[in-house]
């Protein structure tokens, strides 16, 4: 109980309409004040980066992808990490304007802010009229632009961007004993020096050279792919 000290001089009743309203207008005012990644949003002077190789059959010079992110509402439960710009920098000055182009354009779109994820299928629908080809371990890329793709997946997947939907324990343990089973049958080829089974097929899912046949079922050794699923 509350004691009064002081002179009543008017008085109102708190209804749950106006408790409701009230609360929606706190949460309002806390949601104007959180800052979210948009165009106008100055660059501070040092920004958080991530820098990944990307070697192709395509150069004898590897490539260098760096993601710098910005940090916003820092040390608040709001707290997040979004990406601001990309450079790609290699010795091979083969594809020099188009890499500068494309990094200008992915960087406006980091900076535009919003649901940015759809940049990773755009990049990742582009296909070489060469054919593309297979990175080591036997995932098959259609171009090099969509490899950059998968490297800006992997960084959105880092900070949270993209649900990381890789194996749990429970599957990398059924596909590890699917392998240990199909490789005891195929243990007479001494041929096998691949990651994956040299017979293997391309799985649609991940694009990996790692779909074997088990007990009449195409199944992928790398990401778990079944059709008896």
């Amino acid at each position: 109980m509350k004691k009064i000290e002081k002179k009543i001089i008017g008085f109102e009743v708190l209804t749950e309409e106006k408790k409701a309203k009230a609360a929606a207008a706190k949460a309002e005012a806390e949601k104007a004040s959180i800052v979210q990644m948009h165009e106008s949003v100055e660059r501070p002077d040092m920004l958080i980066g991530s820098t990944y190789k990307i070697k192709t059959p395509m150069s004898e010079h590897a490539m260098y992808v760096t993601i710098n992110d910005m940090l916003l509402n820092e040390g608040t439960e709001h707290e997040q990490r979004r990406p601001f710009e990309i450079f790609i920098n290699s010795k091979n000055m083969e594809h020099y304007q188009w890499v500068v182009a494309l990094t200008l354009l992915i960087s406006a779109v980091f900076r535009k802010g919003g649901d940015i994820t759809f940049i990773v299928d755009e990049l990742r629908a582009v296909f070489d009229p060469q054919g593309g080809y297979f990175k080591r371990g036997g995932k098959f890329m259609p171009s090099l632009v969509a490899e950059i793709g998968d490297v800006v997946e992997k960084h959105l997947k880092s900070i949270g961007m993209i649900k990381d939907d890789s194996l749990d324990e429970h599957q990398k343990k059924l596909i590890e004993e699917k392998r240990a089973e199909y490789e005891a049958k195929k243990a007479d080829n001494s041929e096998e020096s691949s990651e994956f089974p040299a017979d293997a097929q391309l799985c649609k899912k991940c694009n990996t050279k790692a779909a074997i046949v088990m007990d009449g079922c195409l199944t992928c050794l790398n990401c778990g792919d079944s059709k008896c699923q």
